[in-house]
């Protein structure tokens, strides 16, 4: 008889990596927050976006200021609004995903685990978003683009996560909404979840063992 290998043990996964954008919170600044804001300022949107993309990722990376992303995209010439104004109704496009948030609460409390963001965003939209809506008294480690100069899908960003959170890949799971993104931190050999809803992600995360005592 052949001898038979042994069943290799799947270990407990110990911190939960996680995007914000789409997951925890709606999307700070994305295209469709962009049309609304150049609709309410009457704003010409082809030369907006133009504008944007030509600066974007510097600026999610933390080489360009806010003052100075604000100066290139929008008041390059006089406008009708001031900064503080455009500022504010950015600043306003981001809500909570309630259920989403409450469920990864409990997941730290109930399996002791280590949440560790890894997100695209900019100094600016990133500070906003912990203040406002308490991201700091659920994530233990913040991944930021605007921190860490670089940006998913940039492998790298992904073993620095592991690295800072000290989290073998085989007791990771991500969760992101962008399935590239979940594929590259698959090929790290980190569990994950394409996130497209809170009920698909719950069931993800039973199936792995992240079960909860509250249904949310």
């Amino acid at each position: 008889m052949a001898d038979r290998k042994p069943l290799r043990k799947t270990l407990p996964i110990t911190t939960l990596f996680i995007d914000v954008g789409g997951v925890l919170l709606t999307n700070g600044w994305d295209h469709l927050a962009r049309k609304r804001a150049a609709r309410h300022f009457k704003l010409d949107w082809a030369e907006m976006d133009q504008r944007h993309r030509l600066v974007f990722e510097t600026h999610e990376e933390g080489k360009l200021s806010f003052e100075e992303y604000l100066g290139w995209v929008v008041f390059y010439e006089k406008r009708t609004f001031t900064r503080n104004q455009f500022r504010d109704f950015m600043f306003a496009q981001s809500k909570p995903f309630s259920r989403m948030l409450d469920l990864v609460a409990q997941l730290k409390a109930e399996h002791r685990l280590k949440i560790v963001v890894i997100s695209n965003e900019s100094r600016a939209v990133n500070a906003y978003r912990v203040r406002t809506f308490e991201l700091d008294r659920l994530v233990d480690t913040f991944i930021s683009s605007c921190f860490v100069q670089m940006r998913k899908p940039d492998i790298e960003i992904f073993r620095l996560a592991l690295d800072l959170a000290q989290t073998a890949p085989a007791q990771a799971l991500f969760i992101d909404n962008t399935p590239m993104f979940v594929q590259i931190a698959v090929g790290l050999g980190m569990r994950s979840i394409h996130h497209a809803d809170f009920e698909s992600t719950r069931s993800e995360l039973a199936a792995v063992g992240l079960h909860t005592s509250d249904a949310t």
